[in-house]
């Protein structure tokens, strides 16, 4: 494996594994040449939870050849590292993460990642793919190609689109996912399947295409991840599991763990309950961690550069008093496991990828290198090398489709003739409740009218898929801004990635949309009638293409400005619904369980965008 026929190892083939395989099994013997020898102090071997003291790393291109006492290599090296008071484990992988959460695109993720110990991720790939979903690989794998030591292994996302309600962007079935898991050994299986009434209930309208991804998933042995939000009863958690669905990262206490566990999922646990898990389970006796893994499903670049990546939930389960080695396990041999991905990541081990995390100190998890490909990509949490130059094309930068500018009017909630007061239906964000919320509005001119004396406004859906700017527009509770005049935009409405917008006025919320037309995604804030912060995610609608702390320093902006707001504020069902600028209203345009009564885009199905995902009922705005 030399010169012109030597794989790039970088994309992982069929093909070029053999050859690589080949060439490794010389390494190992001594009889072709090793790269590099790395020496460490220690060494925790993931595999059977042990220590290893004084040990060797012998690389060969981006692959780990051999391991073993210092001075048992049998072959020669060309470059010698040693580095004796310092401690190896594996480098860190995500079994499920959304990197559009992090707002940058995948080579600046890798940049601001890498440093705190990621070097590989199992992407949940529903949000681009709802954007593009034609061109979902193609996105993934750029920045790999372009030189990215991050590994990305996409999961197709079961939720393109996550509804049968909702539409444009990408459209999933049978064929697209089979096609996908016969494209790329990258990709490892299918997506979170989040929406529950399809599985269980054949007359869902996407319980059809549904089964087909979870077929074409089974026919190509891929991992089918589950996504079991409100999923507490022990009959709908063994059907959840009986179905087929292998995961869950939706628990929030240690009991809930405990009872998927038994059933056989595999648990992610998220760190905004990580401690209060970790704790429960240790005090119920868990014996056996591997059926779990860490992960962080969501997170800003804002987050990321003020917590930390992998490292940061590590840190919680360590401090919860979970062992190290266990808490490093699961973020590296477990989630490899569970993903099938142990032959290239997961532990310090011949034909993985050279993924070396070297700690100062672990109890802390003080890292001071990180190894990926073979080479050191950070030391003291600098990323050392260059980001690689993609110009993204135009089916990634271009994905605001509205063809015209919205005016005032376009947010209208017409009256009945000769109506005073109307009954309108409200919702609360992350409002989990079989039954929507009924309020009698004012009507003026003909319109019906929000009610800020009762933390009533406005909020409503724009499509921007088909050019046309369709818009769906209801009544909210307890959400929104109580100042004159002042909208709230964003592109990154989670599942299908409409603009949702929010505000004490029609006017405002028209100029606020448009100005997410003129940066092609984003943020906009129009306080008073003036737009005074956007912030741009040219890529998507969900991503820059730009330095983390670029984008950090336009979000601060946002947040300095939105602090002039006056926002409504009432508690609902999430209890990760706060007061102050709404950001999570980005994940209050959820469609999936435990969610009922939603507003989506008009379609067809729902022509005003008011629905009911689980049973289908639709219902009028006002009456």
């Amino acid at each position: 494996m030399s010169g012109d026929t030597k794989p790039n190892d970088l994309l992982i083939s069929s093909a070029d594994e053999v050859k690589i395989r080949q060439y490794l099994a010389r390494v190992a013997l001594g009889h072709a040449p090793a790269d590099t020898r790395l020496r460490v102090g220690r060494l925790l071997d993931v595999n059977s939870r042990m220590w290893l003291s004084d040990q060797e790393i012998i690389i060969a291109g981006r692959r780990i050849a051999y391991v073993g006492p210092a001075g048992s290599y049998p072959g020669t090296v060309t470059h010698e590292v040693h580095e004796p008071d310092l401690i190896a484990v594996p480098g860190f992988g995500e079994v499920h993460k959304h990197i559009e959460s992090s707002h940058v695109t995948p080579e600046w993720e890798a940049a601001m990642v890498l440093p705190h110990g990621n070097t590989w991720t199992c992407e949940a790939s529903h949000e681009f793919s709802n954007v593009n979903g034609a061109n979902n690989l193609a996105f993934w794998f750029a920045a790999r190609l372009a030189g990215s030591p991050q590994k990305i292994f996409p999961l197709p996302g079961s939720a393109v689109p996550p509804t049968a309600y909702e539409w444009g962007g990408g459209y999933f079935g049978y064929d697209e996912q089979l096609g996908f898991l016969s494209e790329s050994l990258m990709v490892a299986g299918l997506d979170e399947v989040m929406d529950w009434p399809a599985v269980w209930n054949p007359n869902n309208p996407s319980y059809d295409r549904l089964w087909g991804m979870i077929e074409a998933t089974f026919e190509k042995r891929g991992v089918i991840e589950g996504h079991a939000a409100g999923i507490k009863d022990l009959p709908t958690i063994n059907a959840f599991a009986a179905a087929g669905l292998a995961s869950d990262h939706e628990a929030w206490t240690a009991q809930e763990v405990i009872d998927k566990l038994r059933r056989g999922l595999f648990m992610e646990l998220r760190p905004h309950s990580l401690h209060d898990m970790v704790t429960g389970l240790l005090a119920a006796g868990l014996g056996d961690w591997s059926q779990l893994a860490i992960t962080t499903d969501d997170r800003s670049c804002s987050d990321t550069l003020r917590l930390g990546a992998t490292d940061h939930n590590v840190r919680i389960a360590i401090g919860a008093g979970l062992a190290p080695e266990i808490a490093i396990q699961m973020v590296t041999i477990n989630p490899a496991r569970h993903m099938r991905l142990t032959p290239w990541v997961g532990s310090i081990a011949p034909g993985r990828f050279a993924d070396v995390v070297l700690l100062d100190d672990l109890d802390s998890l003080s890292i001071r290198d990180v190894w990926a490909d073979g080479e050191k990509v950070a030391e003291n949490g600098k990323y050392l090398r260059p980001v690689p130059r993609i110009d993204w094309p135009d089916w990634a930068t271009r994905t605001i489709k509205i063809d015209h500018e919205l005016t005032g009017p376009d947010f209208a909630i017409p009256a009945e003739p000769e109506r005073e007061t109307m009954t309108a239906a409200l919702l609360r964000p992350f409002h989990w409740h079989d039954e929507f919320i009924e309020m009698d509005l004012p009507v003026e001119d003909g319109h019906v009218q929000r009610d800020s004396n009762r933390n009533v406004t406005k909020f409503a859906i724009v499509d921007r898929f088909s050019g046309e700017g369709k818009t769906s527009a209801m009544f909210w509770l307890g959400t929104g801004p109580r100042t004159p005049d002042t909208a709230l935009a964003c592109s990154m409405g989670h599942d299908k990635h409409n603009i949702w917008v929010v505000g004490s006025s029609d006017s405002a919320m028209a100029r606020a949309v448009n100005g997410l037309r003129e940066t092609q995604g984003g943020w906009a804030l129009v306080r008073e009638g003036e737009l005074v912060a956007t912030v741009r995610y040219e890529v998507g609608g969900l991503m820059t293409c730009r330095p983390p702390e670029a984008l950090d320093a336009e979000m601060q902006t946002l947040y300095a400005e939105g602090e002039k707001v006056d926002w409504m504020f009432e508690p609902t069902f999430s209890p990760r619904w706060f007061p102050g600028f709404p950001e999570r209203l980005a994940f209050a345009t959820l469609t999936c369980a435990p969610w009922r009564w939603v507003l989506v885009a008009p379609s067809e199905r729902v022509p005003n965008g008011f629905v009911n995902v689980e049973t289908g009922q639709t219902h009028p705005i006002v009456w």
